[in-house]
């Protein structure tokens, strides 16, 4: 899952930017309100984490901004200011979230998790697919019940795959969501997926060829007639 982090304060912005990458999110961070409008024009993110008082244009100033222009992400409200009316203001307002600093790191991922499957529609707590199963709010893969070991970018693919499945994801989106702002070599996606398919025989990975790649869905078994 991609994040877009909102946040000035240097100090804050560095913990919550590292620990939600250390909880399998890619995060990418800007300190401003015009830079928050100007990455939303260019960028998809799954989910934004928006403080109120920042420099150029107040967090509410952004939030106006982009529910005008119709986008629909997700935003939790992440902010100092705890009077019951500027909670209800910034809900009223278009965010799908609030909390007030400072916070637990382990509560602000859970939020940005619910707002997430509540965007894709999907409301369960574990995403499967025949003999694979992930937990997003335990960072586990579970592969015909033994759990898996899956490094950081490769578990974020495999997520994106999960929450797809049946349908094409353009390598472009498996880039900006593992990769968010990060250099990256040309073949690094290859890799990763070569490597899941290693890991995964019995899950079929298909290269869609010039476009992306596509879960396909695990055929059910069928009891023998007999």
């Amino acid at each position: 899952m991609r994040v877009l982090l909102v946040e000035d304060d240097e100090l804050l912005g560095d913990g919550l930017h590292k620990g939600l990458q250390q909880r399998q999110y890619t995060v990418d961070w800007v300190k401003d309100g015009f830079s928050a409008e100007e990455s939303l024009k260019y960028d998809n993110f799954d989910v934004m984490v928006l403080d109120l008082g920042l420099p150029k244009r107040s967090g509410l100033q952004v939030l106006d901004s982009i529910r005008k222009q119709g986008k629909s992400i997700p935003v939790l409200i992440l902010t100092a200011r705890e009077s019951l009316e500027e909670k209800i203001d910034g809900l009223d307002r278009g965010a799908d979230d609030y909390m007030v600093k400072p916070c637990d790191l382990d509560e602000l991922a859970a939020r940005i998790r619910a707002l997430h499957r509540r965007k894709i529609g999907n409301t369960t707590v574990t995403l499967d697919e025949g003999p694979l199963s992930i937990n997003p709010s335990m960072y586990t893969v579970n592969y015909h019940g033994e759990s898996l070991n899956v490094p950081r970018r490769e578990y974020i693919i495999l997520e994106k795959l999960l929450e797809n499945v049946g349908k094409i994801v353009t390598r472009e989106k498996l880039i900006e969501t593992v990769y968010g702002w990060e250099e990256v070599d040309s073949n690094s996606l290859e890799v990763h997926i070569h490597n899941l398919r290693k890991k995964l025989p019995d899950i079929t990975i298909k290269t869609v060829r010039g476009i992306g790649y596509m879960m396909l869905k695990a055929k059910k078994e069928t009891a023998a007639i007999g």
